[in-house]
């Protein structure tokens, strides 16, 4: 007999079946934990499966399972996304299409459930047609993501990209420039021209971009600040960024 979804808790799946089934007929899933030690056709169909939909999966030990669910779950829980997740390569034709100019968010190491709302929300008023996350660490979608951010990521995709290096490369080939804040360049955010297909990638607060996004980037940029204080929060800044997009776009 299969197992029912845990109806404790709207936002998991247990059990093998349901979580395959549950993939299957297309629901959004944030991530997946299978249990260690877990061997055989249906750990190998989990992991393809995984790998096909751009879903994490980590393995862990049955006592954090069993923080989640008492009930007979067989091993594996699925945590059901807020949002359903997109494919980038699916949205810029579509951007083209309706005669917009791109402008493309990436985060890249953004794990701060109230920064991504926040920034989601400037996004969405400035007009980003898309959110682009990595696959690994980076920002699980909850309610209070969906909070902070005042509706917006009901409004913006939001793409969960295996490899944000293909990403910039795919981008790259779509005619698409990809810039990138940092506190070490010497060109001014006013100095870049936002009026062209734009991506701009945003990194974590404590380390930023990663060293391999950096290489693929065609420029950086500093937000000038005349402050002691090390950095603006990246929330703060996304929304600067973007809004001198907004302001050049228009004129």
């Amino acid at each position: 007999m299969r197992n029912k979804p845990n109806k404790s808790n709207k936002n998991i799946i247990i059990g093998r079946h349901p979580v395959l089934d549950a993939i299957g007929e297309g629901t959004s899933i944030d991530k997946i934990l299978l249990q260690q030690g877990t061997r055989g056709e249906f750990e190998k169909e989990l992991r393809n499966i995984c790998r096909t939909h751009n879903i994490p999966l980590q393995v862990v030990p049955k006592e954090r399972l069993h923080k989640f669910s008492r009930a007979n779950h067989q091993g594996v829980i699925a945590f059901v996304s807020a949002i359903p997740y997109y494919k980038i390569e699916d949205i810029i034709p579509m951007i083209y299409e309706q005669s917009k100019i791109p402008l493309i968010l990436i985060l890249d190491g953004v794990t701060d459930v109230r920064n991504f709302g926040a920034i989601a929300r400037s996004a969405e008023l400035c007009g980003a047609q898309a959110i682009v996350i990595p696959q690994k660490g980076s920002v699980t979608i909850t309610e209070g993501a969906m909070k902070t951010s005042a509706g917006a990521l009901t409004k913006i995709p939001v793409c969960r990209e295996r490899s944000l290096v293909k990403t910039i490369e795919l981008l790259n080939m779509n005619g698409i420039q990809v810039f990138a804040s940092d506190l070490q360049a010497s060109s001014l955010l006013k100095d870049v021209d936002w009026t062209q297909p734009t991506a701009i990638v945003m990194g974590s607060e404590g380390e930023g971009i990663s060293q391999a996004v950096r290489k693929l980037v065609d420029d950086t940029f500093i937000i000038p600040q005349v402050g002691k204080t090390n950095s603006f929060n990246v929330s703060v800044a996304t929304g600067i960024i973007l809004y001198e997009v907004v302001r050049q776009r228009m004129a």
